[in-house]
């Protein structure tokens, strides 16, 4: 091939995004090998985020507990039916199905929630099973 040949060929090949040199192909048995690591990291990529799922939810579980005891609570301290109320009260601020127990000493009402959640997030439930939720709120009882 003569030099104006090649030349030609060259600036064809940039004007067209191709490059003129050969591809360089793996060394001898590193073919595959990014695949042979995708497929060991994975498992624990994916363990790994399923983890934080369940943190988060676990999280908005305990904030949603705490939050249904204190309404508990002050629906308790301001009602003659302090049990009835603080119940009433309690399952109004969630959707969770909580149980709700109320202790009234005459000066202050006490209210405890409690939720069992039972982790439903694939292979992270079996690890670590059911976690259970509970707060407690306590206020002054306030006439009617």
């Amino acid at each position: 091939m003569s030099s104006s040949k090649r030349l030609r060929h060259q600036d064809r090949a940039t004007r067209f995004g191709t490059s003129a040199a050969p591809a360089a192909s793996a060394p001898a048995g590193e073919n595959g090998q990014a695949s042979v690591e995708f497929a060991l990291a994975l498992p624990i990529i994916v363990v790994l985020t399923l983890g934080l799922v369940v943190i988060g939810v676990a999280v908005r579980n305990e904030l949603a507990v705490e939050l249904a005891a204190r309404e508990g609570a002050r629906a308790a301290a301001v009602a003659l039916d302090a049990s009835g109320a603080a119940t009433t009260a309690a399952t109004r601020a969630t959707t969770l199905p909580i149980d709700v127990s109320t202790n009234s000493n005459g000066d202050t009402v006490s209210v405890t929630v409690t939720y069992t959640d039972p982790v439903n997030v694939a292979i992270i439930g079996r690890l670590i099973g059911p976690l259970t939720h509970s707060a407690t709120a306590t206020m002054a009882v306030e006439p009617p």
